[in-house]
């Protein structure tokens, strides 16, 4: 779905990817795991091109995103939903005009289909009752759910996730967990998911990769993961007191 061949990329001569390789089954949960500076966020950025890399090549479904321009170049993109870390709702807007955004911009649907579509992602992501609020009327859970909404609404074959719990408590963290594995199964979506959170990864994912100074250092299965060997593996799964039996196991 998604392969990841030899990516180097540096910004002001740091390697933030150092050839770093990978690839994404369809329809998996793919956790890219690790801590801050790791290059996690800039690799979902190489997936739609948003960055390009300094040598390697990044394929969507076998088209190389990096070689792609203009129309080769939208039809990649057209692939893909992206939450960003707040929502990143826009604030003059209802909920519903938020996500009907990328309806008008990218379809010929009428008003009355969009109006249809915007009510059925709502009711997928538990807003039902809620598109004629403000983003500043609801919480910051709320503002995930509208804005995972607006990334499905076009219905893409592949969903990317920059920190979706990021700044949740954790009942609300995992309702977002819940949902992301729901729609999944709902819609086959492919969902690339890139975390601090150890238990959503451990919780959701089909596998996760850990990467350690732009690399891959471990990509497993959740139950292989918490056994790694690896030290900074080891590291990261004690700072978040993962040393015990978890349901990830059963």
């Amino acid at each position: 779905m998604v392969r990841f061949d030899n990516v180097y990329k540096s910004f002001g001569g740091s390697n933030v990817l150092d050839g770093l390789s990978f690839e994404i089954e369809p329809r998996e949960i793919f956790v890219i795991l690790g801590p801050s500076g790791t290059g996690k966020s800039v690799t979902l950025k190489h997936m739609v091109r948003l960055l390009t890399p300094d040598s390697g090549d990044i394929y969507v479904k076998g088209d190389c995103v990096n070689a792609s321009t203009g129309r080769d170049l939208e039809r990649i993109r057209e692939r893909f939903g992206y939450l960003f870390q707040g929502g990143a709702l826009l604030a003059w807007m209802s909920v519903a005009e938020n996500i009907a955004l990328p309806l008008r911009e990218r379809t010929r649907m009428t008003e009355g289909e969009i109006r249809r579509r915007v009510a059925e992602v709502l009711d997928m992501v538990e807003m039902g009752s809620d598109g004629e609020k403000r983003p500043s009327e609801i919480s910051g859970g709320m503002k995930k759910r509208a804005g995972l909404a607006r990334a499905i609404v076009t219905n893409p074959e592949i969903v990317l996730y920059d920190e979706p719990t990021s700044g949740l408590d954790p009942v609300t963290s995992r309702t977002i967990d819940a949902l992301i594995d729901r729609l999944r199964e709902e819609i086959n979506i492919t969902s690339v998911v890139v975390t601090h959170d150890l238990h959503s990864a451990l919780t959701i994912g089909s596998r996760i990769a850990m990467l350690h100074k732009g690399r891959v250092i471990e990509l497993s299965t959740p139950a292989d993961f918490i056994r790694s060997e690896h030290l900074e593996v080891k590291r990261f799964l004690e700072a978040q007191f993962i040393t015990k039996k978890g349901v990830w196991e059963n």
